[in-house]
C-alpha cells in the first residue's frame, strides 16, 4: 500500500489536485477529465444533438477537404501531421482518407493525454485507412510542443480540431499559440477549430445537457480521485452547473457542493472541508468571432492564410502560418 501511495503522490494529476483543492475557489484542471471511462463519455458527447461543435466541423472538413488539402500538400514535399488532442480521429479521418487518395507523401502523428485513446485511434487508423503511417504520442500539449519542435527534415501540419483552445483564457491562447510559432518554419502551417460566439442557450445546452452526459463527464474528475486516489467523494453531494457570459464568450462549468461536507483523499492525506454551495470549477469553453482570432493571432506573431466555416457560420477552422513580420 505505501508503494502504491508514494507512487500516486509523485503524478501530476495528484499535486494538481492538492494545488486545486487547497486553492480559494477551488478547481480541477478538465485535462483530467480523460481516462477509460471518460473518453467514452466524451465520445457520447459528441454524438448529442445539442453538441453543435462536432457536426459543424465535421461539415467544415467534408465540404472543403480538397482545398485543405491542397493548403497542407503545398508544394507536394512530404510533410508531418501533428494533431493535438486527437481524440477519437473521426473528423481527422476524412482529411487522412482524401490525402491518401491525393497520393500525398505525409505521416500521422497524434498526440493525446490518454493512451487509452490513442491505442484506440492508432488500431481503427490502421484497420480502416492502413496506408497511413501513425505514429502516436502520449502527452499534453505544452510537453509535445517541444517534441515536435526537434521533427526535422519535414513541413510541419498542426492540427487542433473541436475549439479545444477555447479551454484557454485569452493570455493563456496567446502564450500557447506563441509556443507554436516558436516551433514552426516558413512553410509550416496550423489548421485551428475556434467556436464562434452564437445564441447564448445554444452554447448553453451543449454543456449541460438534460440527459446528463456533460454532468456524468464533469464529474468523472470526482469519480478518478476516489478511483486512484482514495478520495472518498459522493458524487450525488454535487451539482453540475454551467455559465456563460455573452460579453466575454466564456462558458464556464463547475461543480457545486449541495450541502457542507468533508471529503477526505487518502493518497495525499488530505482532507477537503466544502461549505453547502461551494464550487469547484472544472473548465472554460471560451467563445470567439473574427476580430477576436485576428487579435489573437497577432499578439502571437502568426497570419491567418485562409478561414473555412460551416454553413451557418457558427464554427471556422483558420489556417494560419509564422508572420514575417
Amino acid at each position: 500500500m505505501q508503494e502504491k501511495t508514494a507512487t500516486a503522490l509523485n503524478t501530476d494529476f495528484a499535486q494538481e489536485v492538492r494545488e486545486g483543492l487547497t486553492d480559494y475557489p477551488k478547481h480541477l484542471s478538465s485535462k483530467y477529465f480523460y481516462d477509460e471511462v471518460g473518453d467514452k463519455l466524451f465520445q457520447d458527447i459528441m454524438a448529442m444533438p445539442e453538441y453543435y461543435l462536432t457536426d459543424s466541423e465535421f461539415n467544415i472538413l467534408e465540404t472543403h477537404k480538397e482545398g485543405i488539402s491542397k493548403l497542407f500538400m503545398g508544394n507536394g514535399g512530404a510533410f508531418s501531421l501533428f494533431e493535438l488532442g486527437a481524440g477519437d480521429g473521426k473528423k481527422t479521418k476524412i482529411l487522412l482518407r482524401n490525402l491518401v487518395e491525393k497520393e500525398a507523401d505525409f505521416d500521422y502523428r497524434p498526440i493525446d493525454i490518454s493512451q487509452n485513446a490513442l491505442n484506440q485511434l492508432e488500431a481503427s487508423v490502421s484497420f480502416e485507412i492502413p496506408e497511413v503511417r501513425i505514429n502516436t504520442i502520449q502527452g499534453t500539449y505544452f510537453e509535445t510542443l517541444a517534441d515536435i519542435a526537434k521533427q526535422n527534415g519535414r513541413r510541419k501540419v498542426i492540427l487542433f480540431l473541436g475549439s479545444n483552445i477555447g479551454n484557454l483564457l485569452h493570455p493563456q491562447a496567446v502564450e500557447f499559440l506563441k509556443n507554436i510559432r516558436d516551433i514552426l518554419n516558413e512553410d509550416d502551417l496550423v489548421f485551428m477549430g475556434f467556436d464562434q460566439k452564437k445564441h447564448p442557450q445554444k452554447i448553453l445546452d451543449a454543456y449541460n445537457d438534460k440527459t446528463g452526459i456533460t454532468e456524468a463527464f464533469n464529474k468523472n474528475l470526482l469519480a478518478r480521485i476516489n478511483k486512484e486516489l482514495g478520495g472518498n467523494f459522493e458524487l450525488d453531494n454535487f451539482l453540475h452547473w454551467e455559465v456563460y457570459d455573452p460579453e466575454t464568450g466564456t462558458a464556464k462549468s463547475y461543480l457545486v457542493a449541495k450541502k457542507a461536507q468533508k471529503v477526505f483523499i487518502e493518497a495525499l492525506g488530505l482532507k477537503v472541508n466544502f461549505k453547502q454551495w461551494e464550487t469547484i470549477h472544472t473548465e472554460i469553453s471560451q467563445k470567439y468571432d473574427d476580430e477576436v482570432v485576428n487579435w489573437l493571432a497577432d499578439k502571437a506573431g502568426l497570419d491567418i492564410i485562409a478561414q473555412f466555416s460551416d454553413g451557418q457560420s457558427e464554427y471556422r477552422d483558420y489556417v494560419f502560418k509564422k508572420s514575417q513580420r
